[in-house]
């Protein structure tokens, strides 16, 4: 059974930063792309940041770029999302999806809230 774990998220002040991590299990990770997705309330799921298998491959959105990164252990089973600089309009449910590709992942996570407020 594919599951996909998140954690690290919380309350933080704009301008702060928090580091989430996700732990797979049920799937060869190694040979996964891995992803960060997110869903603000009353918004659309928004694609986040996309690590290849190796973490060779890091992409992320355009309007993310310098504030967001990326990574992975392989050991672990773990994959990662930095986040600093957290501005309100990143409150949202983050939720780290494998399988399949933007939008159609064939597994999600349950997210782990980040509410950016002061």
């Amino acid at each position: 059974e594919v599951q996909l774990v998140e954690s690290g998220g919380g309350l933080v002040q704009p301008g702060g930063s928090l580091r989430l991590s996700c732990t797979a299990s049920g799937f060869t990770f190694a040979s996964a792309s891995m992803s960060w997705v997110r869903q603000a309330p009353g918004k659309d799921l928004e694609w986040v940041c996309q690590i290849s298998g190796r973490g060779f491959i890091k992409l992320c959105a355009d309007s993310l770029k310098g504030r967001f990164t990326i990574s992975r252990d392989n050991t672990l089973n773990t994959v990662f999302l930095q986040m600093n600089g957290l501005k309100s309009e990143d409150t949202a449910l983050y939720y780290c999806a494998a399988g399949g590709a933007w939008p159609n992942y064939d597994y999600r996570g349950q997210g782990t809230q980040v509410t950016v407020s002061s």
